[in-house]
């Protein structure tokens, strides 16, 4: 893996670990990739984590179901669930594919680098 991609991942891992929005399962994924980062157990890190990450990002059209459901009422609140799918439909409008929370725009950020890693 090149230096500068390196770089990028393990600083967009970073970016991962600190957000609010990432889950347990990917923080510890995330963790684990960057603990195993040149060592032995790089590759095999490598094809855990991005298997993690390419599960947990959140699709745009997922989010605004999520959103507009009474499960997504029951963790955002009502009012504030109305505005992440009027986001979420306003982004996607715009190209989005993707959540754009913290989480979701590292692991994007990440993915788009899985081929170099």
């Amino acid at each position: 893996m090149k230096k500068d991609v390196l770089d990028f991942v393990v600083a967009k891992t970073h970016e991962l670990i600190d957000s609010p929005t990432c889950s347990p399962e990917t923080r510890e994924a995330a963790n684990a990739w960057l603990n195993a980062v040149d060592t032995e157990n790089e590759a095999e890190e490598t094809k855990k984590y991005i298997a993690e990450l390419e599960e947990d990002i959140m699709p745009i059209d997922t989010l605004i179901g999520f959103a507009e459901s009474e499960a997504g009422a029951q963790v955002f609140g009502t009012d504030k669930a109305k505005d992440v799918a009027a986001h979420a439909k306003e982004i996607k409008s715009n190209g989005a594919k993707y959540c754009d929370c913290p989480a979701c725009a590292a692991v994007a950020a990440i993915l788009e680098k899985k081929d170099q890693l």
